[in-house]
């Protein structure tokens, strides 16, 4: 696919967007080829980290959910640092009437943990129109949900939204930990 090339899936809204993200969430990114490296070093830190808070998880035999959401985490976050550490190096540069070459004579487009990270979800759900009266975006036009992303991105997003959602469940205080053994010993568990 061309660079901004897209085919629908159900009706409008739900399209397959070709885009590549230079930086972070939303487009965003430090600046120059040492800002890309030092994004790439923070990405393989957080990741590291989190491989080594998923693997205790495991060996502490923690509940199920906190080990699948940080799982997804830690696989989303991977799958985007692969994608930003090799793209580069084995396709050429896509642009908007070009398709990128998969293993170019002259080599990729980027060295290695320099390349972009591709991605293609869209969900263009609502269109309209700000009423005039509103301030600074009065008769604008608006579109919900903007963000074009990966499949790595929703294993993140989930990964997390299960985390603030579950966390008193994966993380209970210490009192009700001692609480909750009391409990048991006085029902006879």
């Amino acid at each position: 696919m061309t660079m901004g090339e897209e085919f629908m899936i159900f009706d409008d809204w739900f399209r397959i967007h070709f885009t590549e993200n230079k930086g972070m969430a939303f487009g965003l990114e430090l600046g120059g080829e040492y800002g890309k490296l030092l994004l790439s070093f923070f990405r393989i830190i957080a990741i590291s980290l989190i491989g080594w808070y998923l693997y205790k998880s495991i060996r502490k035999n923690e509940k199920t959910g906190l080990i699948v959401s940080v799982s997804m985490i830690f696989a989303g976050a991977t799958g985007n640092m692969i994608d930003s550490a090799f793209y580069g190096m084995i396709f050429s540069a896509s642009g908007f009437h070009k398709v990128a070459e998969f293993l170019p004579e002259a080599g990729g487009y980027a060295s290695f943990l320099h390349g972009h990270v591709v991605d293609m979800f869209y969900f263009p759900i609502l269109r309209g129109q700000y009423p005039e009266w509103l301030p600074f975006v009065g008769g604008d036009h608006f579109l919900f949900f903007r963000p074009v992303f990966n499949v790595a991105d929703s294993a993140i997003t989930v990964g997390v939204f299960i985390l603030m959602v579950f966390q008193k469940k994966f993380f209970p205080k210490e009192e009700e930990t001692e609480q909750d053994q009391k409990d048991a010993v006085e029902i006879g568990e």
